[in-house]
């Protein structure tokens, strides 16, 4: 049986005292209830330790519920607790404003506590997901800073690249969904550097070709850490850790893949890695100047880029040095 403390936490929030207490009924077995009579209390407890959920009347003296709403989506730190408004009212246009404002959900009074149990679990439900999608996320983006954590440019050289191949994906027709899923994989396209020695990825001087083809081998090793997952985050990071080094004209490496051959998200990656790389200090290098950059990124098209979006990335070069500005030290 678990602990109260180990239930999550609900605020209820309503001017009558009777319906708190029937709320109370309801709920109190499964969850940590707290109560607010006021849309002003109800900030405040939010305030001192958010809740997982909210149930708000709508209808308040004072400050109404749509109010608070509007004021717990206005703040980043509240702004994902989900909100069900419960009301008296039933028109549609009621409905229509609470959506608009941000709620997950409405029920109507008088309630139905089965209802009200079901809709309270479900969107808990969601949570623990939607906490679980971001878990996740953040595992890969720190997995890919542990690919990246040797370099002078720690952390700030796959956020910028991440950024640029959402931007250019967007660009190039990817649907904001898509695009975000290449955003989040990229920053594991490097993760088998993990596996060449410090001596060869930190070395200031050239390469020898056997060092060379040592460090080719990252690409294969990022793909076999990778390989085999269900999630399609992780099978994206896959593929680009993969095809990250193949160039258009079929030159790159490991699989000399040629032109549409390479998947689109992989062309994409590519052009910002180098952008980036090019314009980030190394140990073996300084950093480019833009302009220098940006041209090579243009005499590359057909050779180490696919042309089409060589075009586009050079037509969101504001866009570019935006990011790169936001995302340096």
């Amino acid at each position: 049986m678990k602990n109260s403390t180990d239930k999550p936490r609900v605020l209820i929030v309503d001017d009558e005292p009777v319906n708190l207490k029937v709320m109370q009924g309801v709920l109190a077995d499964h969850y940590r209830l707290i109560f607010a009579k006021s849309g002003q209390v109800a900030l405040e407890l939010v305030a001192k330790e958010p809740p997982k959920l909210i149930l708000l009347d709508v209808m308040m003296p004072g400050m109404s519920g749509i109010e608070v709403c509007q004021e717990l989506k206005k703040n980043p730190a509240t702004r994902s607790i989900p909100v069900i408004f419960v009301t008296a009212m039933s028109d549609h246009n009621d409905e229509y404003n609470g959506f608009e404002v941000g709620a997950v959900d409405y029920i109507t009074k008088p309630i139905i506590p089965s209802l009200v149990r079901a809709r309270v679990r479900n969107h808990l439900s969601l949570v623990q997901a939607e906490q679980l999608k971001q878990a996740h996320i953040d595992l890969v983006q720190r997995l890919g800073n542990a690919a990246e954590y040797k370099d002078e440019d720690t952390g700030e050289h796959i956020l910028r690249m991440s950024h640029y191949s959402k931007l250019l994906a967007l660009e190039a027709g990817i649907s904001e969904e898509h695009a975000e899923l290449i955003r989040q994989a990229a920053p594991m396209h490097d993760i088998g550097k993990i596996g060449i020695p410090d001596a060869i990825l930190l070395k200031p001087e050239r390469l020898s070709e056997d060092e060379f083809q040592l460090m080719k081998t990252h690409a294969q090793i990022g793909a076999h850490i990778l390989q085999g997952s269900s999630s399609p985050l992780i099978q994206l990071a896959h593929t680009l850790a993969l095809e990250h080094h193949e160039k258009w004209d079929g030159s790159g490496y490991p699989q000399g893949l040629k032109g549409e051959e390479i998947s689109l998200e992989a062309r994409i990656v590519s052009i910002a890695d180098v952008f980036d790389a090019l314009t980030s200090k190394r140990p073996y290098k300084q950093a480019w100047p833009i302009d220098d950059a940006f041209k090579l990124i243009e005499d590359q098209a057909g050779l180490h880029f696919d042309p089409e979006l060589v075009k586009l990335f050079l037509q969101l070069k504001n866009e570019i040095l935006a990011i790169k500005k936001q995302y340096s030290k």
